[in-house]
């Protein structure tokens, strides 16, 4: 069978291929559908369905194909919206357009499109996952066994991040607090259409993700990747740690953790801080990743400005290219003032945001200043203080730099075409220490101690515990959590750790630099990161219910003394 023949085939089943696994249309080709095992003896079929679990996680415009939207680039779209609901990313909030009702709180209902976003990527993502399973059956043949371990990590991946998105509680702190309905290839949609499919608990949610990846763990066992962009079973025991952290399970989380490290380096400063590599090329220790190339069409389309390059790459010649968010048009992101002022001056972490002093410099000040972030500090000064309406490079993010060096820096179509960490190494260093601490504090304080020396030698523990960390979860917890948010700034993990171990949100300080009127200070864990269920869910799922509708504060609250 050719390659054309093949794709039509595939798109027929597609069209066809029910959730239900036995549920499949036993339909001639001729009558325009096949049947699984007609598709599964077409040459390659299996393993194009496979690809397909993770091709749109990056590059393809998902949400309206048709348009090229600047948020719908995939799932690092995702890390920006979560963690914009927090208080360490700052965007010019009314200036942004694209990002702002994350930032500001607004039009999150069930009634709008935000609340689509999740449900229609999501979604697509775990029926291309139930697609493979079936396919591969109970028990695979061998030719079938690392592609039906590959679906198996991405279903429980996906589903993880449904359950933080949605559910009002972490799971160790309340098994029953409702996530989202759940379908897998056993589903059967006569049923679903008859009877409803209600959210399930976080317990029964953990118990089908723990169930994945104990078979993802026993499929890829001996799989020999080539590169970061397809899971082994390194990355199984990563996302096991990430599981049994949520579920309280400190001894199983410690356990996995460690057992992710082998083979992994943690970032040296060198390495974290590269002008022209930094967080746009996998290193040693990048467990996960994913990337833009040349011919995705959210590079190719809309001057690259659909992508996530985009957003968060500040380096783009102003007069070869002229284009991107962050680089060009005045939308860039900032880490929040007071996290970045609690970074000490020898933790070399802090150099990859510029300094809030030189907002109070001149300009010839500021401009030499800027050499110590940047060749092209003049770029920088341009489009955020003399072009931009928020007039600051104070807190600008030069964590992610573009791809290609000058080349790149001059052509965003090379320079935006970059790989994005989806675990790192230096989260399993954190999960076991946090667990450690949980089971033993003193454990944990020589292990977070540890990891904390990497980043600055001159760490000593319990220095970042002003009164804003000292809530219930004392002074060991703040220490990970602090820890957390330097480390991981940008990377898709701040909000769902506020969720995780239930703080607040403070924007509102003396000489912040959060937007006003959007500076909201909120003691408890907000509820407006618990997502709302899309109403066309709800109006057809008769058994599905959903999370009040998020209420911002009603403007700037009082200033928060630390």
């Amino acid at each position: 069978m050719n390659m054309k023949n093949i794709v039509k085939t595939l798109a027929a089943l597609a069209a066809t291929l029910t959730l239900a696994a036995g549920c499949i249309q036993e339909t001639l080709p001729q009558g325009s559908t096949v049947t699984a095992d007609q598709v599964a003896a077409a040459p390659g079929a299996f393993d194009l369905f496979v690809s397909s679990v993770t091709n749109t996680l990056a590059g393809k415009f998902v949400y309206a194909p048709s348009s090229t939207n600047a948020y719908d680039f995939g799932l690092p779209a995702f890390f920006l919206r979560w963690d914009l609901m927090g208080n360490d990313l700052v965007i010019p909030a009314l200036a942004n357009g694209w990002f702002d009702s994350w930032y500001c709180i607004d039009h999150l209902g069930p009634t709008w499109a935000n609340s689509q976003y999740a449900w229609t990527f999501y979604y697509k993502w775990i029926k291309a996952c139930n697609d493979v399973i079936s396919l591969a059956g109970e028990d695979p043949d061998a030719d079938k066994v690392v592609g039906a371990g590959i679906a198996r990590f991405y279903r429980a991946y996906y589903y993880m991040d449904l359950a933080q998105m949605f559910a009002t509680k972490p799971c160790y702190l309340d098994g029953n607090a409702e996530t989202v309905p759940i379908v897998t290839e056993a589903t059967n949609l006569n049923d679903l259409q008859q009877n409803g499919n209600p959210r399930a608990t976080n317990t029964q949610i953990f118990e089908l993700i723990i169930s994945d990846l104990d078979k993802a763990e026993q499929y890829l066992a001996g799989y020999n990747r080539s590169d970061v962009y397809s899971p082994d079973v390194s990355v199984v025991y990563g996302l096991k740690a990430r599981a049994y952290l949520l579920m309280g399970e400190w001894q199983n989380a410690r356990d996995y953790a460690k057992k992710a490290q082998a083979g992994y380096t943690i970032m040296d400063e060198a390495t974290y801080t590269d002008w022209d590599r930094g967080f746009n090329t996998p290193t040693s220790s990048w467990m996960l990743g994913l990337t833009y190339k040349s011919d995705d069409p959210n590079i190719q389309l809309n001057d690259a400005d659909s992508s996530w390059g985009s957003w968060m790459i500040m380096e783009i010649n102003p007069n070869t290219s002229g284009c991107g968010y962050a680089a060009n048009y005045g939308r860039p992101f900032y880490i929040d003032r007071h996290l970045y002022e609690t970074v000490p001056e020898t933790d070399f972490r802090k150099k990859c945001f510029v300094d809030f002093a030189l907002d109070e410099m001149s300009k010839e000040d500021a401009l030499e200043a800027l050499e110590a972030y940047s060749n092209h500090g003049d770029w920088l000064y341009a489009a955020n203080v003399e072009n931009s309406d928020f007039e600051a490079i104070g807190g600008l993010n030069l964590k992610y730099r573009p791809n290609g060096g000058e080349a790149g820096r001059d052509n965003q179509y090379i320079g935006f075409t970059v790989a994005v960490p989806m675990m790192r190494v230096e989260e399993m260093y954190l999960i076991e220490a946090e667990a450690a601490g949980r089971l033993n504090e003193a454990d944990g304080i020589a292990l977070l101690t540890a990891f904390a020396k990497t980043r600055d030698a001159s760490y000593e523990y319990g220095t970042h515990t002003d009164a804003y960390y000292n809530t219930t979860s004392g002074t060991f917890i703040n220490e990970v959590w602090w820890q957390r948010r330097i480390e991981f700034w940008g990377e898709g993990l701040a909000t769902k750790d506020v969720k995780r171990l239930q703080k607040g949100v403070i924007r509102s300080y003396p000489g912040t630099n959060h937007v006003e009127t959007y500076r909201y200070n909120v003691s408890e864990t907000p509820g407006w990161m618990n997502l709302c269920i899309v109403q066309t869910e709800t109006n057809y799922n008769f058994a599905c219910t959903n999370n009040p509708e998020p209420v911002a504060p009603n403007g700037d609250s009082d200033e928060y003394v630390w």
